[in-house]
């Protein structure tokens, strides 16, 4: 049965040194400075639906007169950010982006308060293409390494280890290598195997239709994004901890609009900006913070590694597990 490897005190002392370590080092290595974020935008197309429609949650503020969303993503934010704010080729942004999930299913890796970094990094169009994305990703990799390591130096109790050589597959790809299991099955066996998978081509269309997962189309090219599995010892499964990619140009937001049937979009503020070159061309991704937590403290649930609200089947687990909650 599991057993916490840390009193709930250095946790909470094991949560500030991660989160400043890879903060950090991940700045250094992305060449990105903080920024101050929204945890509120108006309902005019600058939010992301997260490829679900009326996902986020939503509600009237009086003194504006106007109805108002908590972010979901901050993907459109930063590109916009990123040009408001005077940046050049190769500078970005990161920001710590605190959102409510209001549809989220509760479990082990899921909760309503969402907290993860969020980064935008200026690339030149030649760029946009799979060697640059891998590069950028195993640089996320190496920071990822250098921050467990640090904690294991602080906490030696902490034993486990992450795996630098990613593995790089595409959707369709792994598809094929498990037809006979649904998407998150897939995922759970190839990340078992190599420990550290970035999955490649979310959203994009194979096999008769199929898909491996929903994308909104207006912010990641499908064909140049992707999300890095870390393999948890402590779950004995796949940990998602960031979804990150190429951003899209005016090709590929206007065949991706198609695509999903909602080209009624393009008419919006952000849009327009994109088709008419208004942007610069970017990549970028959301980390989890929690998720990076509980995989380098070697948690059994993302309750332990931040403070939030739970439903009565959570609270079972917690107490038949005895788990020390925030």
């Amino acid at each position: 049965m599991y057993q916490t490897k840390l009193t709930i005190k250095d946790t909470q002392k094991a949560i500030k040194i991660v989160k400043d370590d890879f903060e950090n080092r991940l700045a250094k290595s992305l060449n990105l400075d903080r920024v101050s974020a929204p945890i509120l935008v108006l309902k005019d197309g600058v939010n992301d639906d997260l490829g679900i429609e009326n996902s986020a949650l939503s509600f009237y503020l009086e003194a504006l007169d106007e109805h108002a969303e908590i972010v979901q993503s901050l993907a459109k934010w930063k590109r916009i950010a990123l040009k408001k704010y005077g940046y050049h080729l190769y500078e970005g942004i990161y920001t710590d982006m605190n959102a409510i999930r209001q549809k989220e299913t509760l479990d082990q890796l899921h909760s309503l308060y969402v907290d993860q970094w969020d980064w935008e990094l200026i690339i030149d169009e030649k760029d946009q293409n799979e060697a640059f994305l891998k590069s950028i990703v195993r640089k996320i990799l190496r920071v990822l390494k250098e921050t467990k390591d640090k904690i294991k130096t602080i906490y030696p109790v902490l034993t486990d280890e992450i795996n630098e050589e990613i593995h790089f597959i595409t959707s369709e790809e792994l598809y094929f290598l498990y037809p006979n299991l649904d998407s998150k099955a897939r995922e759970r066996e190839i990340t078992r195997q190599f420990k550290s998978v970035f999955l490649m081509k979310i959203g994009v269309n194979f096999a008769e239709g199929l898909r491996h997962d929903l994308r909104a189309a207006d912010y990641d090219n499908w064909n140049l994004n992707g999300d890095i599995l870390i393999w948890s010892e402590t779950l004995n499964d796949v940990v998602e901890v960031s979804s990150m990619g190429i951003r899209v140009n005016k090709e590929t937001l206007t065949q991706q609009l198609k695509d999903s049937n909602q080209m009624y979009k393009a008419n919006q503020t952000y849009h327009q900006m994109i088709l008419n070159n208004e942007l610069p061309y970017t990549i970028g991704g959301g980390i989890g913070q929690s998720r990076i937590c509980m995989i380098l403290l070697e948690k059994y649930h993302i309750a332990e590694v931040q403070a939030s609200i739970w439903d009565s089947n959570s609270k079972k687990f917690f107490k038949e597990h005895k788990l020390n909650i925030l």
